[in-house]
């Protein structure tokens, strides 16, 4: 069965029109249809169809079924966007179909991209959640100075992947069970000396993700995963 997301759903009871759209034109669903409804926050609303006026769509539902997420801890990325744009929004894709918790844009000194347009990216990670059957939705941070995202207090680890010959550790060996953990990945000419020390002074440990020489997509993504193998339930 679809997923349909309603933020709002407990105090609204008609369907936005692009998901009223999907139930009646793509899923032709007439009065009495069944649709499993998410709020985002972790809670499954099973309703059915109780009237449709053109294009509107109503809906009655029984008490929400809680529906916790499938890892515990916090996860949160923050990277620096590509220049093309394509490449950022299948991360943000492929990485909510995997898990986390919330996604920040940083800007960076050695940025291609300072501008993104975060309510396609919405879009897409709220349709990869219901694609993937996630009942909690990912937050999405607006473009955020490098130096104001590493001195904001955060909770948990943190971490900062470079590729500096530098000390650094394997993420995989020093990520804790539940823990929260925030991992900040650069932009493809990496994070600048001074950001990397700038981090390392605000309390973010300096972690390699592999051997291998990643895409800033690609390092995001294993981050990602990286922490969802330590957490998964």
């Amino acid at each position: 069965m679809a997923l349909f997301y309603v933020p709002d759903i407990a105090g609204r009871w008609e369907l936005p029109e692009e998901e009223a759209a999907h139930a009646l034109r793509v899923l032709r669903l007439s009065v009495g249809g069944s649709l499993e409804i998410t709020d985002g926050c972790g809670n499954l609303y099973v309703t059915r169809v109780a009237s449709i006026t053109g294009k509107h769509c109503y809906v009655e539902a029984v008490e929400p079924l809680a529906k916790p997420k499938s890892w515990q801890g916090t996860f949160h990325l923050a990277i620096a966007p590509t220049k093309n744009m394509d490449r950022i929004e299948w991360l943000a894709e492929k990485a909510t179909e995997i898990g986390l918790d919330a996604i920040t844009f940083l800007n960076c000194r050695f940025s291609e991209r300072k501008v993104v347009k975060t309510d396609r990216v919405e879009r897409i990670v709220v349709s990869a959640m219901k694609q993937s059957l996630k009942y909690c939705k990912p937050s999405v941070g607006e473009m955020t100075d490098f130096k104001r995202f590493v001195t904001a207090e955060r909770p948990g680890a943190k971490f900062i992947a470079h590729c500096y010959e530098s000390e650094r550790v394997l993420l995989k060996d020093v990520l804790l069970p539940g823990e929260d953990v925030t991992v900040l990945v650069g932009p493809e000419g990496d994070f600048s000396p001074e950001e990397v020390e700038m981090a390392i002074a605000a309390g973010y440990r300096p972690v390699s993700l592999g051997s291998s020489r990643l895409r800033t997509e690609t390092a995001g993504l294993v981050a990602c995963h990286t922490f969802m193998l330590k957490n998964e339930l």
